[in-house]
């Protein structure tokens, strides 16, 4: 897989670059999308040892688009006619998110073959709002796993270290943004699946409050889940935020008008007043000393621009909050997903051994329990921010994950005094899953360092219940003190480990 890719190719630039790049006349759409479907020839690689981000990659469709938006931009700049916020944008989509009559199979063998028949709310929305769709990107199957490998799609591996995964469920979104290969991305998140591979790759991913951005019934009816954006900045993020956001006729439990938030961000650059409260461990989750040290270093640039930081105290523990999400897994998913797979080619040993889990969950904790369970959950929240405008903590206890692992039988983290430490669950190694229970909090993910293992750190902002705008506020001033360096400048290995050795890096 080569890596001679210049530093300086149009698919490279944010989205913000590129408006401006297209209004000044310095290239145009079938350029941009051109430097994009190169890139993804040049470095995506193939199913054994490559990147391998995508499900397809739809060149024909895109270069055809982009040739369209081309002569449309020479019109309106003669014009001097307003662009659409996305506007000859690459955008690249999860799986899941439907297009019209192309598969939807998330990625499950069961579903091969699938045809959808429309296209998914924010998929209609990036289209309408001038994006170009020219890949779609790997999730593992049911997006039921942090990991990106399934039988079907093979494994999808993290730019910035190929022997790591992106991370999951929308593992595909993050390599494909970190390499170049897309300028912004869909993601979906139920327990974190849009903001742990953010973290893993660099990037920044956007979990918005329920029903702030619409899904796909009947599934949209659960509390924890939504889909959201991701990209390689905040301003983007947030661009491609506005451009989701708001009520569609198609869910029900979808609100608001379209998003304000890049309107926000230019308003606001100071921090004086704000205060932000700051939690390591979550209560007593194990972070590896080189999360902590990254999160302190978010602190302190919150600190430089003004913002209070002072901890706050969680009597959260990692083992009762998996217990709260597998019930309410089992109460829902489960069934869901065991009636879709009935009968049919096995699933993998990931999406097996999730069932089963939530399946003894719901059996521990009935409806109502489950039910009570978030609600104490919320709760404690609530109390530990009571004082403070927003939550800084990490994205995941850990500084990677191995690109094939399955973590069948847990997973070996490393706490503050470098002891390892072996946790029965592999899911608890991150700190996500708490915000989709709370699930009002906006939170937004955004990178804050390199681990010892090449692999980027991510750390969480959490706004209290729908005040969508001081997370974006936040991740700016940290976005602007704590850039990473891009993937071509990290060291990349080019082979990738088994779970255990990967599992011996981890434990060192």
């Amino acid at each position: 897989m080569s890596t001679a890719v210049s530093t300086t190719s149009l698919c490279d630039l944010s989205a913000a670059q590129m408006r401006v790049g297209y209004l000044s006349g310095d290239f145009t759409p079938s350029e941009v999308m051109a430097s994009t479907l190169a890139r993804i020839r040049d470095v995506n690689g193939d199913r054994a040892t490559g990147i391998n981000a995508f499900t397809e990659v739809l060149d024909d469709e895109a270069t055809s688009q982009a040739a369209t938006a081309t002569e449309r931009l020479h019109v309106a700049r003669r014009r001097g006619d307003r662009l659409p916020p996305l506007f000859g944008i690459p955008v690249a989509t999860k799986e899941k998110h439907a297009l019209a009559g192309r598969t939807l199979e998330q990625c499950l063998a069961a579903h091969r073959g699938r045809i959808a028949d429309a296209d998914h709310p924010i998929v209609a929305r990036i289209r309408a709002a001038g994006g170009i769709i020219h890949a779609r990107t790997t999730s593992p199957e049911f997006s039921c796993a942090t990991v990106t490998h399934s039988p079907m799609w093979g494994v999808t591996r993290n730019p910035y270290n190929l022997a790591a995964s992106p991370g999951g469920s929308s593992g595909g979104a993050g390599a494909a943004l970190a390499a170049g290969m897309a300028t912004l991305a869909t993601a979906s998140d139920i327990a974190g699946s849009t903001r742990i591979p953010a973290g893993f790759t660099g990037t920044v991913g956007y979990k918005a409050p329920y029903g702030r951005i619409p899904g796909a019934p009947p599934l949209s009816a659960d509390t924890y889940r939504g889909d959201g954006p991701m990209a390689r900045t905040v301003d983007d993020t947030a661009l491609l935020a506005d451009v989701m956001s708001g009520h569609h006729h198609s869910d029900h439990f979808s609100w608001g008008g379209s998003g304000q938030l890049a309107g926000t961000l230019d308003a606001h650059t100071s921090l004086d007043g704000v205060r932000v409260g700051i939690s390591i461990t979550l209560g007593d989750f194990d972070v590896h000393p080189d999360v902590a040290s990254a999160t302190l270093r978010a602190a302190e640039a919150l600190r430089q621009r003004g913002a209070e930081v002072v901890d706050v105290t969680l009597p959260w523990r990692s083992d009762e909050i998996r217990e709260t999400i597998f019930a309410h897994f089992g109460h829902l998913l489960a069934p869901a997903m065991r009636a879709e797979t009935a009968g049919g080619p096995p699933v993998a040993a990931y999406t097996e051994q999730f069932m089963r889990d939530a399946e003894a969950a719901a059996q521990r904790l009935s409806h109502l329990d489950s039910v009570a369970a978030d609600a104490r959950l919320q709760a404690q929240l609530a109390s530990a921010m009571a004082d403070v405008d927003a939550l800084l903590c990490p994205v995941s206890a850990v500084t990677s994950l191995a690109a094939d692992g399955n973590y069948l039988d847990g997973i070996e983290v490393v706490g503050p005094d470098a002891t390892p430490v072996h946790l029965q669950h592999y899911w608890q190694a991150h700190l996500t899953s708490p915000f989709n229970v709370a699930n009002r909090c906006p939170v937004l993910a955004v990178p804050a360092g390199i681990a010892t293992d090449g692999v980027p750190i991510g750390v969480q902002l959490v706004g209290k219940p729908l005040d969508e705008a001081m997370p974006f506020r936040l991740g700016r001033a940290v976005e602007d003190a704590l850039g990473v360096p891009s993937w071509r400048e990290a060291q990349v290995r080019d082979s990738a480990p088994s779970e255990t050795e990967a599992r011996r890096v981890d434990a060192q």
